[in-house]
C-alpha cells in the first residue's frame, strides 16, 4: 500500500459562519471524521483508484467513527443520531472519495436502513450489530440491466415452493457487490408486487461478478447480483413491505447523504484551487490576483454557501421526519450539479496539473459522474421537482 507523503491540508470553507448552526455534538463528530479521513483516506486513495482497487482495510475504521448507519438506535448497534449528524459524515467522507462515501452510504442507507424499517425483529437483531461494526458488509439490489431509472419495470423475480422462494434474475451496478456478505435484494412475487429480502452469501446460485473498466469511482468495488434458481427462506422476506414503496424509501436515505456528500468533494475541489491560486505564480504574481481566477473562486464558495444552507435546513427536516422526498431530491440534483461544476473550474484553474493524481481535483471530477447518475438520474430528479411544482406527471 502505497502512503502518499502529500499533506492533506483541507480546510473546510465557512463563508456564512454555518458552524454555529451545528451542536457541540455536530462538531465534535465532524473533527473525528475530519481526522480519520486525513489520517486513513487522504495518504493512500490516490494509489488505489489509480488501481481501480477498493481499500478493503478501511472497512474496520467506517464502523469505528460511526459511518454505518449512524441514525439507527443504540439497541441494533447505530449510534442513534439526527439527521444532520449523519450528512456531516458523509461531507467528511465524500471529501476524501465518494467511492468510499459510496460504500458507507449502501451500507447505512440501503442495507441497514431496510432492515430496521422493513424487517422483523429477528432480523433486526441478527444482522445490524455486525452490519454496524463493519463486521459484515451489504448491497443493495435495485437496478437491473434494462432496468434504471424505471425500477418498476424489473424481471427478477420470487416463487413461493411452500417452505422457501425461488430467486431468479440480475442485478447491475452494485455497489460493494464483489465482497458484500448479504444484499437486500428487490424481486417481483407471483402477483407482480415487489418484495424486498435479504440474500446472505454462500446460498446456491448466488454470485456477484465484478464490475471492471470503470473511469469513475474506481476506488469503490462495483459489480452483478445474479440468481440462478437461489433458495431464500421465508424468515429473509421483509413481512410487509409490498411495492416501489420500500426500495424507494431507501433511495431517500442514500440521496439524502449524497446531497452533503457531493458538497463535501465540491468543498475539496474549492480548496485545493484556493492553495494553488495563491501560490501559483504566473506573469510576475499568484494567479489567484487575476480576475478571471477570481470569478471562478467567487463562483464556487457562492454556489457551496448556498448548497451548505440547503442541507443543513433539509438535516433539520428529515430529523423532525418533515423532509419531503422532493425536497431531497431538488438537495442531491443540485449538490451533484454544483460539484461538478467546480470540480471543473479547479481543475482548469491548476492547468496540466490538474489532471495529476498529486491533486484530488480529477478523482473527484470522474467520480461525480458516477454520482450524478446513481439514486436518481440528474434528469430524472429534475422532473421530479417539475411533478411537484405543476402537479403533472411528464415520466410517461
Amino acid at each position: 500500500m502505497n502512503k502518499s507523503t502529500k499533506k492533506d491540508l483541507y480546510e473546510a470553507p465557512d463563508y456564512y459562519q454555518l458552524d454555529e448552526l451545528l451542536s457541540e455534538e455536530h462538531l465534535l463528530i465532524r473533527s473525528t471524521v475530519r481526522d480519520w479521513v486525513k489520517k486513513e483516506v487522504s495518504p493512500i486513495i490516490e494509489d488505489y483508484a489509480q488501481r481501480a482497487e477498493f481499500p478493503k482495510h478501511l472497512i474496520k475504521g467506517l464502523g469505528e467513527i460511526g459511518a454505518f448507519g449512524p441514525t439507527i438506535p443504540v439497541e441494533y448497534g447505530g449510534a442513534g443520531l439526527d439527521y444532520t449528524a449523519y450528512g456531516i459524515i458523509m461531507q467528511e467522507i465524500e471529501r476524501g472519495d465518494s467511492g468510499i462515501r459510496s460504500t458507507a452510504s449502501v451500507q447505512g442507507s440501503l442495507v441497514m436502513y431496510p432492515i430496521y424499517a422493513y424487517g422483523t425483529e429477528e432480523q433486526r437483531k441478527k444482522y445490524l450489530p455486525k452490519l454496524a461494526t463493519g463486521e459484515i458488509m451489504g448491497c443493495f439490489g435495485l437496478t437491473e440491466p434494462d432496468h434504471g431509472s424505471n425500477p418498476g419495470g424489473m424481471v427478477t423475480n420470487i416463487k413461493d415452493k411452500g417452505d422457501h422462494y425461488l430467486l431468479n434474475g440480475a442485478k447491475m451496478w452494485i455497489s460493494n457487490a464483489p465482497f458484500a456478505d448479504i444484499a437486500v435484494v428487490w424481486a417481483k412475487d407471483e402477483e407482480g408486487k415487489i418484495r424486498g429480502m435479504v440474500v446472505e452469501r454462500g446460498m446456491e446460485g448466488f454470485t456477484t461478478p465484478e464490475t471492471h473498466g470503470k473511469w469513475s469511482l474506481r476506488a469503490s468495488a462495483t459489480g452483478e447480483l445474479v440468481f440462478d434458481n437461489v433458495k431464500v427462506p421465508k424468515e429473509n422476506i421483509f413481512p410487509d413491505i409490498k411495492g416501489l414503496k420500500g426500495p424507494l424509501g431507501c433511495l431517500n436515505q442514500a440521496r439524502y447523504g449524497i446531497a452533503w456528500g457531493a458538497l463535501g468533494a465540491a468543498m475539496d475541489c474549492y480548496d485545493t484551487a484556493l492553495r494553488y491560486s495563491k501560490e501559483r505564480i504566473q506573469f510576475g504574481k499568484p494567479i489567484g490576483g487575476f480576475q478571471l481566477q477570481q470569478k471562478k473562486l467567487a463562483e464556487m464558495i457562492t454556489e457551496i454557501t448556498k448548497g451548505q444552507l440547503l442541507v443543513w435546513r433539509l438535516g433539520v427536516l428529515k430529523s423532525e421526519n418533515r423532509a419531503t422526498a422532493e425536497q431531497i431530491s431538488m438537495a442531491k440534483r443540485n449538490s451533484v450539479e454544483i460539484a461538478l461544476d467546480i470540480a471543473r473550474n479547479a481543475r482548469q484553474m491548476l492547468g496540466g496539473m490538474g489532471i495529476t493524481g498529486e491533486y484530488s481535483i480529477m478523482r473527484h471530477m470522474m467520480n461525480l459522474e458516477s454520482v450524478v447518475t446513481y439514486e436518481g438520474t440528474h434528469d430524472v430528479h429534475l422532473l421530479i421537482t417539475g411533478m411537484d411544482v405543476t402537479g403533472l406527471n411528464a415520466f410517461k
